[in-house]
């Protein structure tokens, strides 16, 4: 893999894409991809070395676990410890969608997302070359293009500025300027809105049924990993708000998680 150049490839040729994005993964690359949200940088998630050096290239402490990208709900059984019912529902409303979910992880998996506290925040987007790259590769971790603090990129010549040559590979699928994955915690019964993106509070509300709460939980401690995965461009506001006195879920406390693209 290239530590001076950066490789580019259009996304108009899916195959190419699929197909590149594919080979630099599993030699333990990262690659720039655009998501149904906004622009994700993926790494296979069973690589230690492909992890830590995502970390690296975005300049994020270990402290902010990566998300997971997964490409069928029957996927979730084999990496988490359960499946809540209020999880059932969401996933059954929102996957494919822009629904990030924190679970408490099943034990014995083998890889490297950082200090996630036992939980994993995962992802099913609806997105045809993350999901044909996943069904070849496996799981994949995955977060914003964009260093650490630094706006979400809405184009591959954005991300490429901000990442450089520590991506191995850059697919540009066009701009992306969409709003972060809503990101819920279901590892208690009751669901808890950790950060509001894309699908409406109310929504959630009604689909999970029962109490939901917003913001990090007051009981937890250790925090659930929030995701790292996309930083919303700055400027959307966050969807339907919560009720008033509530606090936000956009500015979790160090150790919580930020979640995909």
């Amino acid at each position: 893999m290239s530590e001076t150049t950066v490789e580019t490839v259009s996304l108009d040729d899916f195959e190419d894409a699929r197909r590149r994005a594919i080979a630099a993964l599993r030699d333990g690359g990262l690659v720039v991809v655009p998501t149904d949200t906004v622009y994700g940088v993926v790494a296979d998630a069973f690589q230690p070395q492909a992890t830590q050096r995502l970390f690296a290239a975005k300049g994020q402490s270990r402290d902010v676990p990566l998300p997971v990208v997964i490409r069928t709900p029957r996927q979730v059984n084999g990496l988490v410890e359960d499946v809540p019912e209020a999880a059932e529902r969401l996933m059954a409303a929102y996957w494919p969608g822009p629904l990030t979910l924190v679970f408490r992880t099943s034990t014995g998996l083998t890889w490297d997302l950082g200090e996630d506290h036992g939980t994993v925040a995962l992802r099913l987007p609806s997105d045809d070359l993350l999901l044909a790259v996943v069904a070849d590769v496996g799981p994949l971790a995955c977060t914003g293009a964009n260093r650490r603090g630094e706006p979400a990129p809405s184009s591959v010549s954005e991300a490429a500025a901000q990442l450089g040559a520590a991506v191995a590979l850059y697919v540009d699928g066009g701009p992306r300027a969409g709003q972060g994955s809503t990101i819920v915690d279901v590892t208690h019964d009751a669901a808890h809105v950790l950060r509001s993106g894309t699908i409406p509070d109310d929504h959630i509300r009604q689909v999970a049924t029962g109490e939901v709460g917003w913001g990090q939980r007051p009981d937890e401690d250790p925090p659930p990993a929030t995701p790292a995965a996309e930083d919303p461009p700055p400027g959307i506001p966050a969807a339907e708000g919560p009720p008033p006195g509530t606090p936000a879920a956009e500015d979790p406390p160090p150790g919580t998680p930020v979640a995909e693209g």
